[in-house]
């Protein structure tokens, strides 16, 4: 048997971790996630082969898988990947890639990072579960096929870049667009509460109108008081009626029984109600506190598996928690049995992990405070807490509900006292919990006094958005999805610009209520919620062994392939073959089918024409403002551009006037990296901040008070103010003078500090110099270098107006290019090269001339050239200008000529570099 072992882990920290507890005899490498997947650009799954996948290595993890390899040679190998789906698919890749069998003992799992839990489970390997495989095969092949068909569908209808459609996210984002259409069709309904002040036997206290002639005044949604006459009406009459009496009053104890421990869900939900944190950042952070942290003990793990969906813990556990909480809290906050919580899946559901908790309830968050970053403490006594409360006594209340009768009307005051905390004391409250309302002591039948009755009115509320909690509540419920995919969902919607955040609510964007509109008309399959429950309920089947994977993705994927048939498709209007989405180091683009026959191409974004508001260019006076659109959205300026150049601010206003002129209104920007700013429209005020204000005025210098990240935490947006939360722009302003003064100092010693843009008497001369394509040469002669003249020039050379700027683009870039290059050999400014001993600027080296046709024709007959490139070498003489021509000589396109021609001119270029002894490139 080896000496050592290789034991592969998915994350960096978490193999330091291992590495720490295992010592020598073990290395512990880590696959920094999926080492294969689908390819890339190919849909990589053969439908007609049973759904067989084509798996490669994922081009960033080559050097991973090499250096596992390497590290794998006459070593044991154990594979530790994350104990689910995805790190059993993982491991499997792995044990491919690294020639291992998957059905020998090789698969370890750590529920938990601590030492005696890993040290254990490396003594227990396990083959790799293929049906776990399986089951993430499946899921993965099936949003290959769904994503990979249905995006580009996307792309071309609503011709946008980078859109995107799948199982759970689409089914995620039609929750949100409906719910949004529910709160704009919601009509508020006009009611009134009637509020009384009695006092009976010396004791005063507040009742509520509850009932009318025995008819309650709230049944569920219906009122009984729905207008100001009708409160006012009731007001008289109770205002009328002299005698009051206590009618009943009843006493009985409520109690509330503790929360079972954290799965993903519920941690998600819980951290933004309680922190304010999105699910991605709350996984992030669970993600770091599973991993392992740096204690006076050594590298800890300190919670259990983040990713679970089973309320389950382990006996071990349970008996840490049961002797922690009597001696901590007291024996009355330890019920006598171990409190057991049913999940809600049925017995053949994931239950493979057990709830997230603390490794060790004995490391309370307050020891290990100092060695916690503050969102990992946060998260680790949310966690610890729950935990805890979750095996402790009930909270107990008394509850006591009195009824005040005056003929037919009825009061009632309801109260509530918390008679003994239970596991509230660890835990707290959640948000919303009712506040205490302490009632006197009545005596029932005892006569009381209407002191004074108050109407008040009301509106109905529309049900409120989404955050980032009740969504992932609703998934769960609905059964879409699984604890892994919910984070992920919602910061795909968000990237893909489908979903904005304000506050903690979500909030659909006019794209995303359009793309849901589509997909629920044309492919209503993919967004139906019975769909993708079932495909999850039967991803379990395959887990099970009930099913087989190849079935389960024809089950779902032919219903789609039948919405994807309906859908009509674009033609070319060349050739009238279909046009589908292609790729290019300049992005997305429309190409004809009939690639390379047709050549037929057409942007993927249209561009937006300027739309004119009906102003007068205050500039100009005599050019009109027109709206443009530009890479960072929506802007005012003048239709003469480029003979008047002015422009403004056209940005989503805050509705709040500006703090500091009080002439204009705070709008919101997007910064080049598309980071939001806020700043003042007022052209004359320089008001500037980076954090959203609030409506709030601070209390010391009245500004706006901004609104700091999610923490709810309030600051004053006047730099001068104490309270002042933003950036110091005293010294980005003296920054920017510094580099200001140091451009003026310059152009006082009249050095350059920018060079000179080449003009067209620059570059007209290159021309012929650089031997340009002809259909380059002409379109950059006619437009005399001017990219506005570009459309003019296409319609008399009878091209697309596309066709002409791409080959305006590819002339300029290289006429400018070799201006650049002449210019910096006229001023003896040759490329300085960094001497790789001491850091030294070399000489550089005289370049050497190019090779003439007259050097390279001698070696056609030695650089083993085909007689069509030797024919087209000859008739050119070394010229691609000439390749046109020539071409049509020989009858052949003038692509293949071309091709031709730089084989023939590569061969001759490297045989006479050969002869020098030099490297002479293609």
């Amino acid at each position: 048997m080896p000496d050592s072992t290789l034991i592969v882990v998915e994350s960096p920290a978490k193999a330091k971790s291992i590495q720490k507890m295992l010592g020598a005899g073990y290395e512990v490498r880590a696959s920094k996630g999926h080492v294969a997947d689908l390819p890339e650009r190919d849909l990589g799954v053969d439908i007609e082969a049973d759904f067989t996948p084509q798996y490669e290595i994922k081009k960033d993890k080559q050097p991973v898988v090499d250096d596992l390899k390497k590290a794998a040679r006459g070593k044991r190998v154990l594979i530790a990947t994350d104990p689910d789906r995805e790190g059993e698919a993982i491991g499997w890749h792995v044990a491919r890639l690294l020639g291992l069998n998957p059905q020998n003992p090789l698969r370890v799992e750590f529920h938990e990072i601590t030492p005696k839990v890993v040290r254990a489970a490396v003594q227990q390997p396990r083959p790799i579960d293929q049906r776990l495989v399986d089951a993430q095969q499946a899921r993965r092949v099936l949003d290959r096929l769904v994503g990979y068909q249905l995006s580009p569908v996307l792309s071309m209808e609503f011709r946008r870049r980078a859109l995107s459609a799948g199982r759970v996210q689409s089914v995620a984002l039609r929750l949100l667009v409906e719910r949004e259409q529910e709160i704009e069709a919601f009509v508020p309904q006009e009611y009134w509460t009637i509020e009384g002040q009695f006092k009976s036997e010396g004791q005063p206290f507040k009742a509520m109108l509850y009932s009318v002639n025995q008819e309650r005044v709230q049944s569920g949604e219906k009122y009984l008081i729905t207008n100001e006459a009708q409160a006012q009406a009731i007001v008289r009459q109770a205002q009328a009626i002299q005698n009051y009496r206590i009618s009943s009053i009843e006493r009985r104890e409520r109690r509330r029984n503790a929360l079972p421990p954290f799965i993903t869900s519920t941690l998600q939900q819980a951290a933004s109600s309680r922190l304010g944190w999105t699910a991605s950042r709350t996984m992030r952070v669970a993600q770091r506190l599973y991993e392992g942290v740096d204690l006076p003990e050594g590298t800890v793990g300190l919670i259990t598996y983040m990713r679970t969906d089973s309320t389950r813990v382990s006996q071990e556990a349970l008996t840490e928690v049961r002797q922690f909480i009597p001696s901590h809290f007291g024996s009355s906050y330890l019920p006598d049995k171990p409190n057991i919580y049913a999940g809600k899946k049925a017995a053949n559901a994931q239950d493979a992990h057990e709830a997230i908790r603390p490794t060790s309830v004995t490391r309370t968050p307050d020891s290990i405070r100092k060695y916690l970053e503050d969102e990992e403490f946060k998260l680790y006594q949310l966690i610890w807490q729950r935990f805890v409360a979750s095996q402790m006594t009930p909270a107990i209340f008394d509850q006591t509900t009195v009824n005040v009768t005056g003929n037919e009307l009825v009061f009632r005051a309801v109260g509530s006292v918390l008679k003994f905390d239970g596991y509230l004391r660890v835990y707290g409250r959640e948000e919303g919990d009712d506040a205490e309302n302490l009632l006197p002591p009545l005596r029932e039948n005892a006569a009381a006094s209407l002191l004074s009755v108050k109407p008040e009115q009301h509106f109905t509320e529309p049900p409120p958005r989404f955050t980032d909690a009740s969504l992932v509540k609703v998934l769960e419920e609905m059964g879409i999805g699984r604890p892994s995919t919910y984070a992920p969902t919602i910061e795909t919607l968000e990237r893909r610009n489908y979903l904005e955040r304000s506050g903690k609510s979500l909030k659909p964007t006019p794209l995303g209520r359009e793309v849901t509109g589509y997909l629920v008309q044309s492919f209503p399959d993919v967004v139906a919620y019975d769909f993708t429950a079932q495909l999850e309920n039967r991803l379990d089947d395959i887990e099970a062994g009930k099913a087989a994977w190849p079935k389960v993705v024809r089950e779902f994927y032919e219903p789609f392939l039948k919405d994807y048939n309906k859908v009509p498709q674009k033609l070319c209007p060349k050739c009238g073959r279909p046009l589908e989405l292609r790729v290019s180091r300049f992005g997305q683009f429309l190409g004809c089918t009939g690639y390379p026959e047709c050549k037929y191409t057409e942007r993927l974004e249209i561009k937006k024409e300027p739309e004119p508001i009906g102003e007068t260019c205050p500039s100009c006076q005599q050019g009109q403002l027109v709206r443009r659109h530009g890479r960072y959205g929506a802007f005012i300026s003048c239709n003469r551009y480029p003979e008047c150049t002015y422009t403004r601010d056209e940005a989503p206003s805050t509705g709040i006037e500006c703090p500091k002129c009080h002439a204009g209104e705070v709008v919101q920007k997007t910064s080049k990296r598309g980071k939001p700013y806020y700043r003042c429209n007022n052209q004359s005020c320089d008001f500037l901040v980076f954090d959203p204000l609030v409506p709030e005025k601070c209390p010391i210098c009245g500004w706006n008070e901004m609104a700091k990240g999610r923490s709810g935490k309030r600051a004053c947006s006047n730099p001068s103010c104490e309270r002042y939360g933003g950036p110091d722009l005293k010294a980005l302003n003296e920054r920017r003078a510094e580099r200001e003064g140091k451009g003026k100092a310059k152009r006082k010693r009249g050095e350059k500090t920018t060079r000179p843009s080449a003009t067209w008497a620059d570059l007209e001369p290159l021309i012929a110099q650089l031997g340009l394509p002809s259909d380059q040469a002409e379109v950059a002669r006619r437009t005399q270098g001017q990219q506005k003249a570009v459309a003019a020039v296409a319609k008399e050379l009878n091209l697309p107006e596309e066709t002409a700027l791409k080959l305006f683009r590819q002339a300029m870039f290289k006429l400018r290019m070799e201006y650049g290059k002449s210019k910096a050999a006229r001023e003896g400014e040759g490329p300085k090269v960094k001497a790789r001993a001491k850091g030294k600027a070399q000489k550089p080296k005289p370049s050497q001339p190019s090779a003439t046709w007259a050097d390279l024709e001698r070696f056609i007959g030695q650089a083993g050239l085909t007689a069509e490139q030797s024919e087209i070498a000859r008739r050119s003489k070394g010229q691609q200008k000439a390749v046109a021509e020539v071409a049509k000589a020989m009858g052949k396109s003038e692509e293949e000529a071309l091709k031709l021609f730089r084989q023939a001119m590569f061969k001759l270029r490297m045989e006479y570099g050969k002869a020098r002894k030099e490297t002479v490139g293609a």
